[in-house]
Parts: structure tokens; C-alpha cells; sequence
């Protein structure tokens, strides 16, 4: 499931240069280490409490948007619901492309805002455009 998310989100971004951003990025880095794989690729990574020196230490409930300015995908991986929409708010700031992987079985906490849900080949997640 992991390598088709990841293999979305590489779709998405094609052969031109992108700059996608991870937020809340925890422990969990499967998804991350196949981006940065890609020349075309940069990649952002925040978390509130950086587990190492590649996570941007950034609250996402006040972020700092000079980290998300100019980005052409936002997702994160099993976010609190109680972040989501501030994720949602991001989308709107940056007009970015939102990827949310919510836990399996868990709504989304995306009022006002109806996310498509996307599945793609074993995984399943929410797209906004």
C-alpha cells in the first residue's frame, strides 16, 4: 500500500520540478525516501518536534509560510484529525495540491471542505485540488 501512495504522489508530480512538502512527518519516512530519490523533487519535511536534523521544526496550527509558499503538493500521513483542518487552511493559502492518508477507518475532519477520496491501486486517501 505505501509504495502505491508514494507512486501517486510521484505521478502527480511527473518530470517537471515540484516542490512538495510532508507535514507532521513523525518517525514514519517510506514515502519521503522515495521522493527525495527524484532529481526533479524537493522536499520539504516539518514537523512541531523534528525527529532529526531534515525535519523543519514548524507548528502547523501557526505555520511559517515561507516554508510552504510556492508548493505544489501538501500531504501528510495520518495527521490528528485535530490538524486537518489546518491542512485544509495550507491548501487554501498556497493553492497546493492536498494529499491527506488518514488512519484506516477514521473521517476526515475537513469541515466546509469535500475531499475526494482517491483510491489508487492498494491505498486509499483524500485529494484536494
Amino acid at each position: 500500500m505505501w509504495q502505491d501512495f508514494g507512486e501517486y504522489i510521484l505521478n502527480e508530480s511527473g518530470e517537471k520540478k515540484v516542490r512538495i512538502v510532508e507535514v507532521a512527518v513523525g518517525k514514519f519516512d517510506r514515502i519521503s525516501q522515495m521522493l527525495e530519490e527524484k532529481d526533479n523533487i524537493t522536499l520539504i519535511k516539518t514537523d512541531i518536534l523534528p525527529d532529526n536534523d531534515s525535519v523543519i521544526k514548524d507548528d502547523i496550527t501557526n505555520p511559517n509560510m515561507e516554508l510552504y509558499r510556492d508548493a505544489d503538493i501538501i500531504y501528510s500521513i495520518r495527521p490528528p484529525s485535530e490538524l486537518q483542518p489546518h491542512l485544509v487552511e495550507l491548501k487554501r493559502k498556497t493553492n497546493a495540491m492536498l494529499i491527506i492518508k488518514p488512519l484506516t477507518g477514521e473521517e476526515l475532519n475537513t469541515p466546509r471542505v469535500n475531499m475526494q477520496l482517491k483510491n489508487y491501486k492498494k491505498a486509499s486517501f483524500y485529494v484536494l485540488r
